[in-house]
């Protein structure tokens, strides 16, 4: 496996979701913008626009990239609660980093989205119900129903896998 491209390993979907893991879960999704923050807040634009990997994103494009990704899925959260089993929109996560507000602007901004949009997850996910943990979603790339809390879980991965990204390339280049 590339542990540049995969730097936590792949996401493993669980059997079984223990109350005690999904807890571990939400802890990941809440904490992130304050650890992402911690770990960019310092770095310069040189840093930022500097890519983690051969032809994968600069760090810029990653902050930016969760941004988008996390707002995506509050939505499908937000869809799968209120709508019975409902189709979700995909979207080119490529092409979003490719766009203007990915790649140049300063990252405050999605460091705030962030900030918002993981306060009113974590708000979400705690008050959810064993039967609203069940609830499915389709995604149409894949043909396949996922639950809320198999999505959660991935999501916890997603996060610490975009931060690992950050703090391997900081390890490597020596950055303090």
């Amino acid at each position: 496996m590339n542990k540049l491209k995969f730097p936590i390993g792949q996401f493993i979907k669980l059997q079984e979701i223990t109350d005690e893991i999904l807890y571990g879960y939400i802890e990941s999704i809440s904490s992130f913008p304050s650890r992402l923050k911690k770990e960019v807040e310092h770095l310069s634009d040189f840093h930022l626009n500097t890519p983690y990997r051969v032809d994968g994103w600069t760090i810029r494009q990653v902050i930016n990239h969760c941004a988008d990704s996390h707002m995506n899925s509050l939505i499908r959260f937000k869809l799968t609660l209120t709508e019975d089993n409902p189709i979700i929109k995909p979207y080119y996560e490529a092409r979003w980093a490719e766009l203007v507000d990915s790649k140049e602007i300063r990252i405050e901004p999605a460091i705030k989205m962030l900030e918002g949009i993981h306060e009113r997850w974590t708000v979400l996910l705690n008050s959810l119900t064993k039967a609203q943990l069940e609830r499915t979603f389709i995604h149409p790339e894949h043909g396949k129903k996922f639950r809320l809390d198999e999505n959660i879980g991935l999501y916890a991965w997603h996060c610490n896998h975009h931060l690992a990204h950050i703090t391997s390339l900081k390890e490597l280049k020596g950055w303090k």
